[in-house]
């Protein structure tokens, strides 16, 4: 019996996705619920499981189309394969491994992947360019998975392995030098959700009056909290007490405190809102997401650390939901761990503010009139002048800093 494989729901006012990747050939046997391709869609990549236990037939789509939610995507034959089966699904793997060679010899893209491997269309062009055999190469990827990194890393061993093993020949005549070296080009199609990130980013710079305003704090007393109470912290809660939620908390006490920079803009009205749910920008495989802890205002610091490693653990193995990244009034952008000594961050619409953190670096500054070194933070606030005044955003941002200054502030709420 041939089933129907259909594009999942995606998630609120999201009806169509690209197909990102295969995670199965024709012809491999799949379980009930097991992925068989990802699917990319303008936040999320999420996975289109096999509703059945079978083997699959066909696929009827290719890596880089656009799908809408419930077209066929695959077809799976239901019920486990007969043993007779196993010589021709290695048949086809070979006859596929020979097709993907003569198209790389033909200067082409393979059209399906080497044997059991399952590569990702920018695997499979690495794999192609260094010449490397991918079932030699163990991948570090999800569920085993190649990665470009894997690939590379693998050429050049495969280099000096190639290098030494020819060490004692005579010289071949070297090639005519290149006055400038090699050059080459690559092009590769933005996937839906860099394209998506790009629009509503220069959405946000053509629509918003975007305006930042900086301020440097202090970060003395949280470091030598966070040293105090570390091992404990970890003992009791399973997770490491970081930076983050000390500015979350800080945040959510000054948008208490100046509600405009927690509002956002609809239509002709305001809207302000009595909760926080903030935002946490996270480095993804494809691209930034933001992710939202709700509530953040209520939260504790073991909560907000617990949530935010959640999200991020999750966006490095592409796990996010589209629910996960809809909503939120505010948003905080760490460009510090990559080592940002000073930015300005753009605002994610229809929020009206962004917080950026930078890196921390010992600096001398004046204190009761000495000069002192001390671990110091540059602190970035961009915002929406139409709906934030200056005052109000340099009064939030000022809230911000004496709270990562004084942590005390914010546990009796000043």
């Amino acid at each position: 019996m041939a089933t129907e494989v259909k594009v999942p729901t995606l998630g609120e006012s999201v009806t169509e996705a690209t197909v990102g990747e295969f995670l199965k050939q024709p012809g491999d046997a799949v379980a009930a619920d097991e992925p068989i391709m990802s699917l990319e869609t303008d936040k999320v990549a999420v996975e289109a499981p096999s509703p059945v236990a079978g083997v699959i037939e066909s696929f009827k789509v290719e890596v880089g189309d656009t799908v809408e939610v419930g077209a066929v995507i695959a077809v799976i034959a239901e019920g486990a394969a007969p043993a007779a089966t196993n010589g021709e699904q290695a048949g086809r793997a070979k006859q596929e491994r020979e097709e993907g060679n003569e198209k790389r010899d033909n200067g082409g893209n393979a059209s399906s992947d080497d044997g059991s491997v399952t590569m990702s269309p920018a695997v499979r062009r690495a794999v192609i360019e260094h010449g490397v055999d991918p079932t030699t190469i163990k991948g570090s990827g999800k569920d085993g998975r190649l990665t470009k990194e894997d690939v590379v890393a693998a050429a050049k061993a495969k280099g000096s392995d190639s290098g030494a093993s020819t060490s004692t020949e005579a010289p071949a005549a070297a090639p005519a030098p290149s006055a400038r070296g090699e050059r080459r080009e690559e092009r590769v199609k933005m996937t839906r959700m860099r394209q998506t990130i790009a629009k509503r980013l220069k959405g946000a710079q053509e629509e918003a009056a975007l305006l930042t305003t900086f301020n440097d704090c202090d970060m003395t007393a949280v470091i030598e909290a966070r040293e105090a109470y570390k091992e404990v912290f970890a003992k009791k809660h399973g997770i490491k007490l970081g930076f983050m939620s000390f500015f979350a908390k800080a945040a959510a006490l000054a948008l208490k405190d100046v509600p405009a920079v927690n509002a956002q803009i609809d239509g002709d009205e305001i809207v302000y809102h009595d909760y926080v749910d903030l935002s946490v920008a996270v480095s993804a495989p494809n691209g930034l997401v933001v992710p939202v802890v709700r509530s953040i205002d209520q939260m504790s610091f073991a909560e907000i650390e617990l949530a935010i490693a959640d999200y991020g653990k999750r966006a490095k193995e592409g796990s996010l939901k589209m629910e996960d990244m809809q909503g939120g009034t505010f948003t905080i952008s760490n460009g510090g761990v990559f080592g940002s000594l000073m930015s300005t961050p753009i605002i994610n619409p229809p929020q009206s503010a962004v917080l950026g953190l930078h890196r921390i670096e010992d600096r001398p500054v004046a204190v009761n009139g000495e000069v002192v070194i001390r671990p110091m933070m540059y602190l970035a606030l961009s915002y929406d002048h139409r709906i934030i005044d200056g005052r109000e955003a340099v009064t939030a941002l000022k809230i911000m800093k004496e709270a990562i200054e004084d942590p005390m502030r914010m546990l009796i709420d000043l």
